[in-house]
């Protein structure tokens, strides 16, 4: 049973009453940006195998990087307007006009003649992916009740991997054809992902944080019930999350916070909250993920694996391992917490690549005497790392900035998160190939001796958000909640009750207060 349901935007919703329906919709509508990503990487990852591909455009290192990296250019200018546009259009608009952009670029890419419109394409896919991306994680993050939200927003990201295992599966086939189709049909096919968004977009709810910040809030207690209680607007914990809603970012406009992209830094709090929040993206950046992610052949290269058929069937390998291991990431974050889960696979990270770094340099000085077991466990320790990356930051990616950020800054703070990243991304998918042709091994040791920084970084800094509705997360940053309802979790566990009718008159009498002040 569907219900029409006022967002405050020009696209409608029809909402199943079924919160669980509801769910899972706010699922599928939201991953659309991670599985495109994940289709994205082991695409290019195929095709920067396959002949077909290499002797169309006459790559070499430099025309490889540009060709794959691109999308990050786009991904560098997209930041700079998502964040405004996402707190104007609305959330769900934000990601809409996202899909289509996306869409124009895929079907340029698709079409391609040589590597400029190649390159222009992949530049327009990834602003396209950038604002459909940084929409998705504000608008889950806004959305999803605070109980499910690691699961909900952590499969944002999780969904890379299954967008990365049908690309592998797929140019595993076209790349046995013998024309410019075994690239060609690959890069068309990543349109799907957008367009299933766009399909499922009405009939999920408007972000109940955006309805209350523009005025909706009749609209927002409705987003709260369809998204808490299966519609029912008297659920005590409806009444709580709405309640919490309404004191919070009625305090904001107190305390004189805007919507302006300048608030990231304009306060010690915003400041705090942007530089750990917007760690998550330039730290995964220098993981060491990107190696795999895009170079999957040159790194098999430095093992002994130069087949093109077993590269490929390893890089299908590689994508269910990962995606697995993502899954097993998202339920320790869920139940551990976001910073001890970090900790832990970044460790792991930086033990697997100087044993990479080693093996690959035994293999190296000696290429033509290395045993089979020499290369098998190069291999071996290189799927463990990209698993182990897995644990932590694809989940963590969209999950943490959101939650970190208040709502003021939520949107340009993801933002600048998401620009940091594809800066960075679009300098080390450029050097990559050029550092793996020229010295080998010793990237592998450059990089864990970046992952040493980094786990220092989060173990001093980062904070622990597990367990709390983002309003709650407002006491780590500005020492104290600025609502006088109980915690989410207490309420919803029966630790703590509310008065339904002492609450319902409060919400009255403060929405009244809002409305006088605006006239």
């Amino acid at each position: 049973m569907l219900s029409r349901s006022a967002t405050g935007t020009w696209l409608p919703a029809y909402v199943p009453r079924s919160t669980t329906t509801v769910g899972v919709l706010l699922v599928l509508c939201s991953v659309v940006q991670s599985t495109t990503g994940g289709y994205d990487g082991s695409m290019l990852n195929g095709l920067n195998i396959l002949p077909s591909y290499t002797d169309y455009f006459h790559l070499n290192a430099a025309t490889t990087g540009l060709n794959t990296g691109s999308i990050f250019i786009g991904g560098f200018f997209g930041p700079l307007v998502s964040g405004v546009v996402t707190d104007k259009l609305g959330r769900r608009p934000a990601i809409f006009w996202g899909c289509v952009i996306t869409i124009v670029g895929i079907i340029l890419q698709a079409a391609a003649q040589n590597i400029a419109m190649f390159v222009v394409a992949r530049i327009i896919l990834g602003f396209g992916s950038a604002i459909t991306g940084i929409a998705s994680g504000v608008y889950l993050s806004e959305t999803f009740p605070s109980r499910y939200r690691a699961w909900g927003v952590g499969l944002l990201n999780d969904f890379y991997y299954v967008g990365a295992l049908i690309a592998a599966g797929i140019t595993l086939g076209t790349g046995q054809w013998q024309s410019t189709w075994a690239w060609r049909a690959p890069s068309l096919f990543q349109a799907i992902f957008s367009i299933m968004c766009i399909i499922v977009l009405p009939f999920v709810p408007e972000s109940p944080r955006w309805l209350v910040h523009e005025g909706y809030y009749e609209e927002a207690r409705i987003a709260v019930a369809q998204t808490n209680a299966n519609g029912d607007l008297s659920n005590p914990l409806v009444l709580t999350i709405y309640k919490e809603i309404l004191d919070t970012l009625e305090w904001e406009k107190k305390d004189g916070r805007t919507m302006s992209p300048k608030e990231i830094i304009k306060t010690p709090s915003a400041r705090k909250r942007l530089l750990i929040g917007s760690s998550a993206g330039p730290f995964s950046c220098i993981a060491g993920n990107i190696i795999a992610s895009y170079y999957l052949g040159s790194e098999l290269n430095t093992a002994g694996v130069t087949d093109s058929n077993d590269q490929l069937k390893a890089n299908v390998v590689l994508n269910v391992w990962c995606l697995g291991c993502a899954l097993t990431g998202t339920h320790l974050i869920s139940k551990w917490g976001r910073k001890p889960t970090a900790l832990l696979s970044q460790a792991l990270l930086i033990l697997c690549l100087f044993i990479i770094g080693g093996l690959s340099k035994m293999y190296a000085d000696d290429p033509d005497n290395a045993s089979k077991s020499l290369v098998y466990g190069d291999v071996a320790v290189m799927f463990l790392f990209q698993g182990f990356y897995s644990i932590a930051w694809t989940p963590l990616l969209n999950l943490y900035p959101p939650e970190v950020m208040n709502y003021s800054i939520r949107a340009n703070g993801v933002a600048f998160s998401w620009f940091m990243l594809n800066a960075l991304a679009t300098v080390l998918v450029f050097v990559m190939p050029i550092g793996l042709e020229n010295i080998g091994y010793k990237m592998y040791f450059i990089n864990g001796s970046w992952d040493i920084v980094t786990f220092a970084l989060i173990a001093v800094f980062w904070v622990e958000t597990k367990g709390k509705s983002l309003e709650e997360i407002d006491a780590i940053f500005e020492g104290e909640k600025h609502s006088t309802v109980p915690d989410i979790e207490a309420v919803r566990t029966g630790e703590a009750t509310v008065d339904i009718a002492a609450l319902e008159q409060e919400i009255v009498l403060e929405k009244s207060s809002v409305q006088i002040k605006a006239e």
